[in-house]
C-alpha cells in the first residue's frame, strides 16, 4: 500500500511462515492478508499441484509462480496452506517425482533468472514447522509463531461466536469463561460455544413439563415436577385426563406433543457453558506447546 517506504535496500519479505498449534488462526490471517492488501491472491495447497503424470507437477509449480509475476502492478501474493506436505524433508527414500516437486519449488522461491521488479510474496502455514526441509525453511525469511489466545481474545471469541443468540450471560460470566478456557485455541472455543448452544435444545428433548410464557410460548421446565403441587401421572388415570398444574402453570407433555409454532427454547446459561466444561474441550497438549516453543527459540519469533 505504501510503496515508496521501501527504497533503498529496503526490500519487504519474499518469504513468510506462520506456525502454530491447529485452530489458531492462521488461515484466517491470510484471508486478512487478502482483504487488506492491493495485491493478486493464489491460495493453493498440496493437492492442486501434485499431478500423477510425469513432469505435469513441476509445470503446474512454475506456471503458478509465472502467473504471479504477470500479476496485475506486479505485486502478487501466493499462499500456501498446509506447507509440509508439500516441502517436507527430503530423504533417500522419497520418489524422484516429489523430489523434482520440491526442487522446482525451491529455485521459483528464490526467484533466479527472474526480474527484480516484481513482488511476490509467498505466505505458507503450518501446525509442524519442524517437518519442514532446511532450505524451504530458509526461504522463509520470517517465521511468525501464532500461539494460542490469551484471556482477553478467548473472552472477546466467545462472545464472538454466541453473536445475537438469546443468553442471560453477564460481563461476569463472559470474564470468568475466558479465563477458565486456558490452553484452548481459536477452534476449540467455536466448538465450545456451539455445544453450549444445544444444550437448551436438549433441555427440551428431554423435558417433561412445558411452561407457558407471558407470550403464550411453551418452555421446557427445569425440574420434573415444576412444582410440589403439580398432579402426578397415575397408571389407574382415564386416557385424556389434563395434567395442567393449577398452581405453576405447567403442562405435562412431551416435545413431541407441543405445536412447533408454539416451541420457545429457553435462553443459553453460563450453566449449559459449566456443563460442557465438564468435558476436555483442548485440542492442544502441554508436550506439543513445548515443541512450538523450542523450534521458535532455534527458528522463529513471536508474533500475533
Amino acid at each position: 500500500r505504501f510503496p515508496q517506504l521501501f527504497t533503498g535496500k529496503r526490500r519487504p519479505f519474499k518469504g513468510i511462515l506462520l506456525y502454530g498449534p491447529p485452530g489458531t488462526g492462521k488461515s484466517y490471517l491470510a484471508k486478512a492478508v487478502a482483504t487488506e492488501s492491493d495485491a493478486t491472491f493464489f491460495s493453493v495447497s498440496s493437492a492442486d499441484l501434485i499431478s500423477k503424470w510425469q513432469g505435469e507437477s513441476e509445470r503446474l509449480v512454475r506456471n503458478l509462480f509465472e502467473m504471479a509475476r504477470e500479476a496485475e502492478g506486479g505485486r502478487a501474493i501466493i499462499f500456501i496452506d498446509e506447507v509440509d506436505s508439500l516441502c517436507g524433508s527430503r530423504s533417500e527414500g522419497e520418489s524422484d517425482s516429489l523430489r523434482r516437486v520440491k526442487t522446482e519449488f525451491l529455485v521459483q522461491m528464490d526467484g533466479v533468472g527472474q526480474s527484480s521488479a516484481t513482488d511476490v510474496l509467498v505466505l505458507g502455514a503450518t501446525n509442524i514447522p519442524w517437518e519442514l526441509d532446511a532450505a524451504i525453511r530458509r526461504r522463509f525469511e520470517k517465521r511468525v509463531y501464532i500461539p494460542l489466545p490469551e484471556k482477553e481474545p478467548r473472552t472477546f471469541m466467545v462472545k464472538l461466536n454466541l453473536g445475537d443468540t438469546p443468553n442471560s450471560l453477564t460481563d461476569a460470566d463472559f470474564e470468568t469463561l475466558g479465563e477458565i478456557t486456558e490452553g484452548a485455541s481459536g477452534s476449540d472455543i467455536k466448538i465450545l460455544v456451539k455445544e453450549a448452544l444445544m444444550q437448551p435444545l436438549r433441555r427440551c428433548q428431554k423435558a417433561k413439563q412445558f411452561c407457558p410464557d407471558r407470550d403464550g410460548f411453551l418452555m421446557p421446565c427445569d425440574k420434573y415436577p415444576s412444582c410440589s403441587r403439580c398432579p402426578p401421572q397415575l397408571s389407574s388415570d382415564p386416557p385424556g385426563k389434563d395434567y395442567t398444574c393449577k398452581s405453576c402453570g405447567a403442562i405435562r407433555m412431551s416435545l413431541w406433543d407441543v405445536p412447533p409454532e408454539k416451541l420457545k427454547a429457553p435462553d443459553v446459561s453460563v450453566q449449559d457453558f459449566q456443563n460442557v466444561l465438564k468435558h476436555s474441550f483442548s485440542s492442544v497438549s502441554e508436550d506439543e506447546l513445548g515443541r512450538y516453543t523450542e523450534w521458535t527459540q532455534q527458528f522463529g519469533q513471536e508474533g500475533a
